[in-house]
């Protein structure tokens, strides 16, 4: 399956940015997604995942009340909704497919065999 991030951008501290995740050649409702992001100089770190189904989503303690996962199976698209953006929330921001994830592994890079490109978010203060 082939993932493309975009919707990233410039925006002031406080403001919001919607991030979309397309993919194509896969059965898409059968992927778990997420989310992740790296900050310059920093390693990639989990943001958020939603289930298969879209049942049930998970997020970053750092990123819990302002974000929210969301996706559409009938578009084979993922979205990420970030509100009260704040500077250290700038980064490349990644989303990312996997098959067959468990709960206690839904953070863990390794799980997910699919990746998009990135699409570079920056909060200015």
């Amino acid at each position: 399956v082939q993932l493309q991030a975009s919707g990233g951008g410039l925006v002031q501290a406080g403001g919001s940015l919607r991030l979309s995740c397309s993919t194509s050649g896969g059965s898409f409702r059968s992927y778990g997604m997420a989310w992740f992001r790296q900050a310059p100089g920093k390693e990639r770190e989990f943001v958020s995942h939603i289930r298969w189904s879209g049942g049930s989503t998970y997020y970053a303690d750092s990123v819990k009340g302002r974000f929210t996962i969301s996706r559409d199976n009938a578009k084979n698209s993922l979205y990420l909704q970030m509100n009260s953006l704040k500077p250290e929330d700038t980064a490349l921001y990644y989303c990312a497919a996997g098959r067959g994830i468990i709960i206690t592994a839904i953070s863990r890079e390794g799980q997910y065999g699919y990746w998009g490109q990135g699409t570079q978010v920056t909060v200015s203060s």
